[in-house]
């Protein structure tokens, strides 16, 4: 029994990695920006296309009929400034170092159309740990924000997305193999 005598319900998810490979190759996972990363994602920016892989690694991770989720990452905070820029004909800005340095791991989770089930909180489990996010908001439309540190998703080992809904909760496991790639 859940809470005020609902029944919660969980549902078990496996994190498909982005098809096709991104370009250029990526196999460091999410980290706090550095030197390479950052050139890296400037030069993932710079490819340009309708929904390069490298700029949006995220689309479609953990597909559900509850939710849909989107990550920002320093990576992606370089690659999208870039890659809007080319989309729009324009010259390759160079982002900011500094705030790339700064930037968190958000993890944005949007209700699906049709959904009745809101989310009430993430959190990240790797083994007996769990990790809770450092900020957290929760949306009127039944989404949130939660900003966790880069080492959440770092990939020494596998872990799980947990989604705590109103109605059920949805967990998200995500291979080792499948981290490596995320940006």
């Amino acid at each position: 029994m859940g809470i005020a005598g609902l029944v919660i319900l969980t549902a078990q998810l496996v994190a498909q990695p982005p098809s096709p490979p991104g370009v250029p190759p990526w196999d460091k996972g999410i980290q706090p920006i550095s030197r390479d990363s950052f050139y890296n994602a400037i030069e993932c920016g710079k490819k340009g296309g309708a929904n390069p892989t490298c700029v949006f690694w995220d689309t479609g991770l953990c597909k559900n009929a509850d939710f849909t989720l989107a990550m920002f990452t320093p990576y992606k905070m370089v690659a999208y400034e870039v890659w809007q820029a080319v989309s729009k004909k324009q010259e390759p800005p160079t982002p900011s170092y500094a705030e790339a340095q700064r930037t968190r791991v958000t993890v944005g989770v949007t209700r699906a159309p049709g959904s009745k089930n809101a989310i009430r909180a993430v959190a990240i489990k790797r083994g007996e740990a769990t990790v809770k996010p450092m900020t957290q908001s929760l949306e009127s439309a039944g989404g949130g924000k939660f900003i966790f540190d880069p080492s959440a998703f770092a990939p020494r080992g596998p872990i799980v997305v947990e989604l705590t809904g109103r109605t059920r909760t949805l967990t998200c496991a995500i291979p080792q193999s499948v981290l490596t790639v995320f940006r």
